[in-house]
This record gives C-alpha cells, sequence and structure tokens, in this order.
C-alpha cells in the first residue's frame, strides 16, 4: 500500500479505536474501507504489522512534524486554518465547510498530498 493510504488507514483506525489487527481486517472486509482507500473489491490488503512498521517510519527523525507542517499548509490553502495562526476550538465555519465535503475525501487529499511533498523532498 503507499504511505498515503497507510496514513489514510490510521486515521480510520484511530477514529474507530480499532487495534493494528483489526484495522488490517476491516481493509480487508468492510467495503466503506475499501471505498475510502480507493481499493478494488477482491484486494487482498495486508498484514497488520505493516501498520507498526510504517508507524515507526513515519516517527524517524522529524518526519511526523514536516507531515504536520505540511498538513496544517494544505489547511490553510484550502482557507480552513491560518498559517502560523490559533486555530480555537469553536471552529464552526470550519466545521460547516468539512460537512459539505464527503468526511473521507478531505482527510484522503490532505494526507495524499502531503505524503507525495515528503516522498519528493526525499527524492532531492
Amino acid at each position: 500500500m503507499s504511505p498515503a493510504q497507510l496514513a489514510l488507514v490510521s486515521v480510520l483506525q484511530y477514529a474507530e479505536n480499532l487495534t493494528d489487527r483489526q484495522a488490517a481486517d476491516a481493509v480487508r472486509c468492510r467495503l466503506d474501507w475499501k471505498y475510502c482507500l480507493g481499493l478494488e473489491l477482491d484486494d487482498p490488503g495486508f498484514d497488520f504489522t505493516v501498520l507498526s512498521e510504517f508507524r515507526g517510519r513515519v516517527a524517524e527523525g522529524d518526519r511526523a512534524d514536516r507531515l504536520l507542517a505540511l498538513v496544517v499548509d494544505r489547511l490553510a490553502e484550502a482557507g480552513l486554518a491560518k498559517r502560523r495562526g490559533r486555530i480555537r476550538t469553536d471552529s464552526t465555519h470550519v466545521l460547516a465547510a468539512v460537512r459539505r465535503l464527503n468526511r473521507g475525501e478531505p482527510v484522503a487529499e490532505t494526507l495524499r498530498c502531503a505524503l507525495e511533498e515528503l516522498t519528493l523532498q526525499g527524492e532531492e
């Protein structure tokens, strides 16, 4: 699976409070997860140990901080947050904008863009 897909699996896993094994099973068995990840219906998924290996790679060096910075940049470009500004917990306007979108699309697109940027930076 691509890093973007693994990152999205991690987000879904956190949102549903699943173990690595349960998340890997959800990728194999649940249609909503397959749809969100852009997988074919017969996709075999992956072994659950891939998730811990992925988290380990993200935790190396400053990768997690760079990923968070890219996510914030993408949110700022979309007008949902300000760079180097404060984000208030009462974010009614952000919630209203997000409700108009399919819930999986903004998360998947933000993670995909951020991970692609990290991949490009790593190649340089």
